[in-house]
């Protein structure tokens, strides 16, 4: 397998980038490539989309087939740079390592981290607007809404694909030799 299928030849080609809530009081910093980028369909980001679209005046989550949008990069690339006290953890159950993290300011769905350790953080795909990466893959499908046509436009796994499991090793690779 080559290095730069698994990312451990990225270089941060990607220059900083900023992920800011609605209203701009919060900004994130990002630098370095993404991890992947990718829609997950998986009935946790599906309630944790609509747990987030229920607070007054926040903006839409899902995308119209009931996808949440992300982008995934390593823990270390990410900071907040502004409002860093307006981020706001949420959780499906008081137990749940998984966070999903609002802008309190304008409720913004920001990014998604986790408790146990993880070593990736999501933003949201819109935060980061039209600077964003292309998609590069649709996960966990089968639990898309039944009703929802789920686009063919990227390939589509109905789980946690080999592909994504082997980006996210890599990374961690590359985290620990400081790549």
């Amino acid at each position: 397998m080559r290095l730069a299928a698994i990312g451990l030849t990225s270089r941060n080609a990607r220059g900083p980038q900023k992920a800011s809530c609605t209203c701009g009081r919060v900004s994130l910093e990002i630098t370095g490539d993404p991890i992947t980028s990718l829609v997950c369909y998986c009935n946790d980001c599906q309630a944790g989309a609509r747990q987030i679209e229920a607070l007054t005046s926040a903006p839409p989550v899902q995308d119209p087939d009931g996808g949440t949008s992300y982008i995934v990069y390593r823990k270390d690339r990410v900071r907040a740079i502004e409002g860093a006290d307006l981020l706001k953890p949420l959780k499906l159950k008081p137990a749940s390592a998984t966070n999903r993290v609002i802008a309190s300011c304008c409720n913004a769905a920001m990014y998604l981290n986790f408790d146990d350790g993880k070593h990736w953080v999501d933003i949201y795909r819109e935060r980061v607007g039209a600077s964003a990466p292309p998609l590069e893959m649709r996960i966990c499908t089968r639990f898309a809404p039944k009703d929802a046509s789920v686009p063919a436009d990227v390939p589509g796994y109905k789980s946690y694909p080999l592909r994504l499991i082997t980006k996210l090793i890599g990374a961690k690779f590359a985290m620990l030799f400081r790549r």
